[in-house]
């Protein structure tokens, strides 16, 4: 049924013609939104940094530049579809799926091409995806009991990584080789610290959700 009145379906009471085309047009218009064609393009960057990032063995200066131009934008994209999708009520399933899926695959690619290269220990790369990765399954964890929000430390979080990340993939060096280290250093300890915080929220929220349900069942049984 569309839900529209008589009148509207020409007094017949029966579906105006064209009814359900009209109505996948209004579900076709609300998934290719500008927040959800963003993401799709962050998702399309992915792939083609990689390949950027690893022609010609991946140390040729002017490859590098145009990875880094790939990255730039996906991250550029990562800042303008959330804000575009809460400003704007473009909100959709497949944004809430696909945005932080975009989101870790093009910090994943430039973390992982980094170590293969050489350019970047292992082990910075493994903190910070086992940080991701985690926080995203306790994020599931939790989800019944509430939502943690986004904080100030964790936006600082990508904005370190995403800056370090992007001084690694340019080929810097002297001062801004050196500065680009340390930027690193800043990301993963924000990474390190962020993650530390949200256990501690998923631990608090899931707490006082399980107490909540206790309250609750206590409350029907008592009342019966």
């Amino acid at each position: 049924m569309t839900g529209a009145p008589a009148s509207a379906a020409g007094g017949s009471g029966r579906p105006a013609p064209g009814g359900k085309l009209g109505a996948a047009a209004v579900n076709q218009a609300s998934l290719w939104n500008i927040a959800n064609i963003l993401t799709m393009v962050r998702l399309v960057l992915v792939p083609a940094f990689v390949v950027l990032m690893l022609q010609d063995g991946g140390y040729d200066p002017a490859w590098r530049a145009w990875a880094w131009a790939a990255f730039a934008v996906a991250m550029i994209t990562d800042i303008f579809d959330g804000h575009l999708a809460r400003a704007y009520n473009l909100v959709t399933d497949f944004g809430k799926i696909a945005d932080p899926i975009a989101d870790k695959a093009i910090m994943a690619a430039g973390l992982i091409c980094l170590s293969a290269l050489g350019d970047l220990p292992w082990w910075v790369t493994g903190v910070i995806l086992f940080r991701e990765l985690g926080i995203t399954l306790m994020r599931f964890w939790v989800i019944r009991h509430g939502v943690i929000p986004a904080s100030r430390g964790g936006k600082m979080k990508t904005l370190a990584q995403g800056t370090a990340v992007g001084m690694y993939v340019l080929m810097l060096t002297g001062p801004l080789a050196t500065l680009r280290f340390w930027v690193m250093a800043v990301a993963v300890v924000l990474t390190v610290v962020t993650g530390l915080d949200y256990v501690r929220q998923a631990v608090v929220l899931r707490r006082q959700g399980l107490a909540a349900e206790r309250a609750e069942r206590s409350q029907r049984e008592s009342g019966r």
